[in-house]
């Protein structure tokens, strides 16, 4: 082609791609729910499982502890930060242990009287009444008089701190100045976030408003905020990875360009070189832009690591031309095995789609779409652009004695066979559990933080996020009986130490037929009339000081039934319907736990239920699910094995050559699940990953290796590109290998000991050239 043609085409080129890049700039919309990565759960605890990570009341927890100043000062932080927060719309439960009368709607407040259990015991009567106006006078003589003024004469019996104290959580910190405190005077507060826990940006945002918020308090500059919780975590661990990744990609770039300019000694050839790179990044994110509504970040980043696979195709070109030829003759003679290898890796990521998880098909369309456009633009455009002169590197000196080296080793038929024994007896004597089903165990905290965490917990008596106790029934109502028949049990448990708390769903609202009987039992107008003045005989109260006491009564007495679709306005009513769900076809009442010392006597609720009342363990219930996950992606791979042996059979026309590609791969990946096994490391859903793309390196080495074109010239170049291949995938992944974040080290470790099994193997079971 001539200049100007080349000119024209590259102008071309980049303008596709700007228009590429303009595509995913208006259209990529990039998810961080993170359950998009996870299988549709099958079993009514995995479901569960699912909706309480994310939007459970557990996973949206926050816990704040405010020290470094006087606890006069340190409570007024904390006041000052619950106001702050409570008009923010992305926490939706603020508490600090303050008594706040805003808890419960004003326009609920007639309720108080069929959401207190005191009708329960006692009537209000003239007795009742006499006994509780006697101890508001006392009341009125004590140092918290003034939380009492506004309150008492619409509620003299104070059923709303009743109701305050009942809704307090199970086991409170000391109360010091009005708020919660620990032992290491610090002022607690709790935190609920709108915001779901399986969205980390979300939770972040929550966590820089709380930050916000703390510092725009006067006085704050010498105080000091911690924050704990799952969010946090979250949070903490992303930013971890986002920096380990960033220093270890910009190394590895670095390494990258300086290895590729050594290699060919051409700036141009390395610019144009990148161009299917990049075409493939942007035709990948262009595609999943049209297929779906939202794009995961994780499957930006993992399919950028899997596109690792695209570079070798402008470095087999860069290696091997020849001086004097035209780049289109030299892609042209490899075009056909290098076609092979596109389609076997493309075979191998449809493992990715065929798994059924949302994720893992974005992945698969992001690397299946670049592979193929990385393959065809260096076959049909990039040989158009590159340079016409060119040194060709099978003159190098090196490369010359380094192919006289490879082809003078022995090649045993028994390699196989010793390789096969090697891995059988490794993966025999492998200490401890083949998989890793712990999920927490892949992004492991500080420990310091994980104790920082238990201590605030437990000066909180916040839930436990592990367990919690599942209620079914037929309708919400009967959710609402169900836990109200089983608080005897509770409390007889709660008794006896067996847990610290054990909060129902009835605890925060009564069920519409406990509503009615406590409904029925308030007195008339003039009932209730004439036993307020017999009460208020010989007292120094005003006589019509209780005027709104009488109206609320008189409003509660035809007000209907509370429920949860009328309470959900309220703080306590967001509260509820995260206890209440609907789910599969029936109604299910959460109980969360707080401080569990004896597992089996809290199963034993459940004793005699016919299911109606269980323990759920969300620890097992993850598990289970990860082996699911496992199970779905193995049997895809399974599949994609047997497709790609036949695409390698049908490609090469010869069982024989087949097997000298296909069994360096198999042995390879097996090789390294036994090396990783001996050394003590479980296998994860990650190891998985890199497994497949440390497989999809390896058929290029083992194709081109075993092709044999009878020019010894050739066959240098073929060392020369799979050379540089190997070293730039070892220096990638190599530097990822030494993170400290084990999803990044899993990835790391396991291609790079994948890189180098494939290469030793590839070499030693292709045949010697006089064999062919």
């Amino acid at each position: 082609m001539r200049q100007r043609g080349r000119v024209t085409l590259l102008v071309l080129w980049l303008l596709v791609l700007a228009g590429l890049g303009w595509m995913v700039s208006q259209r990529l919309k990039v998810s961080t729910d993170l359950r998009s990565f996870m299988p549709a759960p099958t079993t009514p605890d995995q479901r569960l499982l699912m909706a309480q990570v994310g939007d459970g009341a557990g996973s949206r927890l926050l816990l704040l502890a405010i020290s470094g100043q006087p606890d006069a000062k340190l409570a007024a932080l904390s006041q000052g930060l619950v106001a702050a927060l409570k008009k923010d719309p992305r926490y939706s439960q603020v508490l600090n242990g303050g008594f706040d009368l805003g808890a419960l709607d004003p326009k609920l407040l007639p309720y108080r009287y069929l959401l207190s259990p005191t009708l329960d015991t006692q009537p209000i009567d003239e007795a009742y009444l006499a006994d509780q106006l006697q101890q508001r006078l006392d009341d009125l003589s004590s140092p918290g008089a003034s939380l009492l003024k506004d309150l008492l004469p619409r509620d003299p019996t104070l059923e709303v701190l009743k109701l305050a104290e009942r809704w307090t959580p199970p086991r409170s910190p000391e109360l010091r100045e009005g708020v919660w405190f620990s032992p290491q005077h610090e002022a607690l507060l709790v935190v609920q976030t709108a915001a779901a826990g399986f969205d980390p940006d979300a939770q972040a945002k929550a966590i820089g408003g709380i930050e916000q918020a703390f510092h725009a308090l006067p006085g704050s500059a010498g105080a000091h905020l911690d924050l704990s919780g799952p969010g946090y975590f979250s949070m903490v661990i992303g930013a971890q990875t986002q920096h380990q990744a960033e220093w270890i990609g910009r190394i590895s770039t670095v390494g990258f360009i300086a290895l590729l300019l050594l290699a060919y000694r051409s700036v141009s050839s390395l610019l144009l070189g990148a161009l299917p790179i990049a075409s493939a990044a942007l035709a990948g994110i262009a595609a999943l832009t049209l297929a779906f509504p939202e794009v995961h970040g994780i499957t930006l980043a993992f399919g950028f690591t899997l596109l690792g696979v695209a570079q070798e195709y402008p470095i087999r070109v860069l290696s091997h031309r020849r001086a004097g030829e035209d780049a289109v003759q030299s892609v042209r003679a490899l075009w056909p095995l290098l076609l092979t290898a596109i389609a076997s890796a493309c075979i191998a990521y449809l493992a990715f789609y065929a798994s059924g998880v949302s994720g893992l098909k974005q992945l698969a369309v992001f690397t299946i779409v670049g592979l193929l456009v990385a393959g065809f633009s260096t076959r049909y455009l990039l040989p158009h652009l590159l340079p016409r002169k060119v040194r060709d590197v099978a003159d190098l000196p090196w490369l010359v004695r380094a192919r006289d080296l490879v082809d003078r080793l022995p090649r045993p038929r028994w390699i196989p066979l010793v390789v096969a024994l090697a891995i059988v007896l490794m993966l025999a004597f492998a200490p401890g559990p083949f998989w890793q089903n712990n999920l927490a165990a892949l992004t492991p905290l500080p420990q310091d933080m994980l104790l920082h965490d238990a201590r605030l917990r437990e000066a909180l008596g916040a839930p436990d996020v592990r367990y919690l106790l599942v209620l079914q029934a037929p309708t919400e109502q009967g959710v609402l009986a169900l836990s109200e028949a089983l608080q005897p049990k509770v409390d007889a448990l709660v008794a006896a130490h067996a847990v610290d708390g054990l909060e129902l769903p009835s605890r925060y609202l009564p069920s519409v037929a406990l509503q009615q009987s406590r409904q029925q039992k308030l007195p008339d107008a003039e009932a209730l009339k004439k036993s307020l003045g017999d009460a208020l005989q010989g007292l120094p109260f005003q006589p019509n000081l209780f005027q709104p006491f009488l109206d609320d009564v008189a409003t509660a007495r035809r007000l209907p039934p509370l429920t949860p679709t009328l309470y959900a306005a309220s703080p306590l009513g967001q509260r509820l319907a995260s206890m209440l769900t609907q789910r599969d076809g029936h109604w299910l009442g959460l109980g969360s736990i707080s401080g569990l010392h004896d597992v089996a006597a809290v199963q034993a609720l459940g004793d005699n239920s016919a299911g109606t009342v269980r323990l759920l363990d969300l620890k097992a219930a993850s598990e289970s699910l990860v082996v699911d996950y496992r199970t779905r992606i193995l049997q895809a791979l399974l599949a994609a094995t047997v497709l790609l042996i036949a695409t390698i059979s049908f490609a090469l026309r010869s069982v024989r050559r087949a097997w000298h590609v296909l069994a360096p791969m198999t042995l390879a990946t097996f090789l390294v699940l036994a090396v990783e096994r001996v050394a003590g490391i479980e296998i994860s859903l990650f190891h998985l990953v890199a497994l497949i793309l440390a497989g999809g390196l390896g058929l290029h080495y083992a194709l081109f290796f075993e092709r044999d074109t009878g020019d010894p010239a050739e066959q240098r170049r073929t060392l020369h590109a799979t050379g540089v291949c190997v070293l730039s995938a070892l220096l990638v992944f190599g530097m990822l290998a030494w993170a400290t974040i084990p999803v990044l080290r899993a990835i790391g470790l396991t291609v790079s000991l994948g890189v180098a099994f494939h290469f030793c193997l590839s070499i030693l079971m292709a045949p010697h050239a006089s064999e062919d």
